[in-house]
């Protein structure tokens, strides 16, 4: 597994260049990009080229080092300014994932901590924060693998799963979030088997999650995310599980559009249903899920997202990128200081 994760390492930096592999072209083209602009970065991620909470995160980060490589370094008052307004930029690209504004956060912390230092060394600190970050989030999502084989029942031969969109080594760092208890239960030999809802309008779960699993060598089969229920009907899923773009202090998680319709069908099927993020990804000043604004996307992902119209011509279109799973439907939430079960507010709050 080592090599897939070479194969799909989402951010790259290499020679003082940043490359972003564009993820809008998977699974029929794999296509760097070079970062060279903050303008590059945010329509980076606003289109979707990198996507993925954690990943998010690290890319924000990455693109404060190419912006600190074009600042003027004249004085520390005019660089700090051109970075602040970077910041300010990239931080329009994506309202939920809470990781973007926690990557632009410590770098800018870490600029004020460097003020003393000369200019022409403050691209080389602004480079390993985000290394840091990126380093940080791969260790993170090793743990979450580690911690999440508690969901696993060891007395089955083979457990099956069914997840929701994509959280792996895509989305995440090393390992992925969601994927990783997958990734890690396949290394120590157990048999792990996936279903893997096709995650309409714009299909990451089929284009990203089932690429990446195919990849890796693991069981994985493709419904369209209306099948989940009549799948757990049969009696086929032992567990669902899914990676969270921001969670409340209380547990509440904003995830994929269809996150909270899965959570619903897996509780009238007495499957439990788990949730896996970094500590990142918990915004402990947001209370509850509806204080989270979601992001609305073009309507032409829906009407048009297989490059033919699907639906008339100027009709109303509703386009939610993510909802909201209440704390109450999730089972366990694993996160890289372990696996934590309700109450979920005081939980979070202790770790």
């Amino acid at each position: 597994m080592p090599n897939l994760f070479e194969e799909i390492q989402p951010i790259v930096c290499r020679d003082g260049k940043v490359f972003l592999l564009d993820q809008t072209l998977l699974p029929t083209e794999m296509k760097w990009m070079e970062i060279d602009s903050i303008e590059t970065c945010r329509d980076a991620i606003k289109r979707l080229a990198v996507r993925g909470a954690p990943a998010i995160g690290i890319a924000a980060a990455f693109g404060m080092f190419v912006a600190s490589r074009a600042a003027p370094k004249k004085s520390f008052d005019e660089y700090y300014a051109h970075m602040k307004e970077a910041g300010e930029l990239l931080a329009t690209s994506r309202p939920t994932a809470v990781n973007l504004f926690w990557a632009l956060k410590r770098i800018d912390k870490k600029i004020l901590e460097s003020r003393e230092i000369p200019l022409s060394e403050i691209d080389a600190v602004v480079k390993k924060e985000a290394s840091d970050i990126h380093k940080e989030e791969d260790e993170a999502c090793l743990a979450i693998g580690t911690h999440g084989q508690e969901m696993f029942d060891g007395s089955k031969d083979c457990f099956t799963i069914l997840t929701h969109c994509n959280a792996g080594a895509l989305a995440t760092g090393k390992y992925g979030t969601a994927l990783a208890p997958i990734y890690v239960a396949k290394e120590r030999g157990l048999d792990v088997r996936v279903f893997v809802d096709e995650t309409r309008p714009l299909l990451q779960g089929s284009r990203l999650t089932a690429y990446e699993l195919f990849l890796s060598g693991v069981d994985v089969t493709v419904i369209t995310d209306s099948m989940a229920g009549f799948v757990m009907s049969k009696g086929w899923i032992d567990a669902c599980i899914i990676g969270c773009d921001r969670m409340a202090a209380n547990g509440d998680a904003a995830n994929k559009i269809g996150s909270y319709s899965l959570a619903l069908l897996a509780r009238a099927h007495n499957v439990p249903f788990y949730v896996a993020c970094p500590l990142s990804t918990v915004d402990m000043d947001t209370r509850h899920g509806s204080e989270i604004e979601i992001e609305e996307r073009d309507p032409a992902e829906v009407t048009e997202g297989m490059g033919k119209l699907t639906a008339p011509r100027g009709v109303k279109v509703y386009n939610p990128a993510f909802d909201i799973t209440p704390h109450e439907l999730i089972s366990g939430i694993i996160t890289e200081k372990g696996f934590i079960r309700p109450p979920y507010e005081q939980a979070l709050a202790g770790l």
